[in-house]
C-alpha cells in the first residue's frame, strides 16, 4: 500500500517565550508542512533542564486555534503522564478545538529524571509498556463505546461516560513511538496507524521492519496497513534527500524535520521552509 509522502515539523514548545512558539506554527502552516509536532515533557532536554518548558497538550490547543489546516500532534505522549481516562478527554478535546486534525502520538514514557523529580513512580520497562498496551485500548473503548468498561492490571474503570467522541472516526489516527523489538513493536502491530520508527540507517530500518511483519502475522494484520515515519535532520539538505530516497524504498511516507539553525526557532522554522520545496521532489 503507497501512502503519499508528508512532512512535519518538530516545534518542541521549550527554551523560547510563547510569542516566539506562535510565530514558529504560523511559519510552518504558511510554508506548506502537513503537520506540526510538540513534544510531552516535565522539564526541557538538552544540557539546560532548566529551560523553560510548556505543557505539550495545553499547547496543541493553542496550535489548533492558531492555525486552520496543518495536522497536529505530540511526537510523543509519555503514557505515565496522565491516566487513560484524562488523556482520552484532552485528545478529545483537541481534535474539535482543531475541527479533527490531531494525530494523537503516544509512547511508554523513558526520562527517568522527570519521575524521580516529582516523587512519581517510574516502573520497569516491561511494565511501562504493558502500561502502554492497557491505555491505548483502554482510550479507544473511551472514544468509541456509549458506556466504557475496561478491566486491566494497571487500569480499570466500569460504565464511563465519555463524551463527546472525537470528530475524526472512529477515532484520531494513532501514531506509536519506539522501537523495542520484543514488547513495543508487538503494540505497534497491534494497535498504531502510524508507527514513528527511531532506526538510522537503512540496515537498520530493514531489520526492524523484518521485526514489526513478525509481530503482525501473529496479530493477523497486515503490516502495509501501518504508516512509517520517522524523524529528519536537515541541517544537510543533500543528506537528507539521500535518507528520504532510501527510506521510501523501504515504504516510509512520514518524515519529521527538526528544524536546527542552533536553537533559534524562527530562523530554524523559516530554513527548514525554504528546504520543504526540494524535500518534496522526493515524493
Amino acid at each position: 500500500m503507497a501512502y503519499p509522502v508528508r512532512f512535519g515539523i518538530k516545534l518542541n514548545q521549550s527554551h523560547h517565550p510563547i510569542d516566539v512558539h506562535r510565530d514558529a506554527w504560523r511559519m510552518a502552516e504558511d510554508a506548506g508542512f502537513d503537520h506540526i509536532w510538540g513534544y510531552d515533557h516535565l522539564f526541557a532536554l538538552g544540557p539546560d533542564p532548566t529551560k523553560p518548558i510548556f505543557d505539550g497538550w495545553t499547547i496543541l490547543g493553542a496550535i489548533a486555534l492558531a492555525t486552520k489546516r496543518v495536522r497536529i500532534g505530540l511526537n510523543v505522549t509519555g503514557n505515565l503522564y496522565r491516566h487513560p481516562g484524562l488523556l482520552a478527554k484532552i485528545a478529545v478535546t483537541v481534535d474539535h478545538l482543531s475541527n479533527g486534525r490531531l494525530d494523537f502520538g503516544i509512547g511508554a514514557a523513558w526520562n527517568e529524571p522527570e519521575f524521580k523529580q516529582h516523587g512519581a513512580p517510574f516502573p520497569s520497562a516491561a511494565d511501562r509498556i504493558r502500561m502502554l498496551s492497557e491505555s491505548i485500548r483502554a482510550i479507544k473503548l473511551l472514544w468509541t463505546e456509549p458506556l466504557a468498561t475496561f478491566e486491566g492490571r494497571f487500569y480499570q474503570f466500569a460504565g464511563a461516560i465519555a463524551e463527546p467522541k472525537p470528530i475524526q472516526k472512529p477515532h484520531p489516527p494513532i501514531w506509536i513511538g519506539g522501537s523495542g523489538p520484543k514488547r513495543t513493536m508487538r503494540v505497534v502491530a497491534r494497535h498504531a496507524d502510524v508507527w514513528n520508527s527511531a532506526a538510522g540507517t537503512p540496515e537498520e530500518m530493514r531489520a526492524r521492519l523484518d521485526v514489526l511483519a513478525e509481530h503482525c502475522a501473529k496479530a493477523k494484520r497486515d503490516p502495509a496497513t501501518i504508516r512509517l515515519s520517522h524523524n529528519l535532520r536537515i541541517d544537510d539538505a543533500d543528506a537528507a534527500l539521500k535518507q528520504i530516497e532510501a527510506s521510501r524504498k523501504l515504504g516510509y511516507s512520514d518524515f519529521l524535520v527538526f528544524p536546527g539553525q542552533g536553537g533559534d526557532l524562527r530562523k530554524g522554522t523559516e530554513a527548514a521552509a525554504k528546504v520543504l520545496p526540494r524535500l518534496r521532489q522526493v515524493g
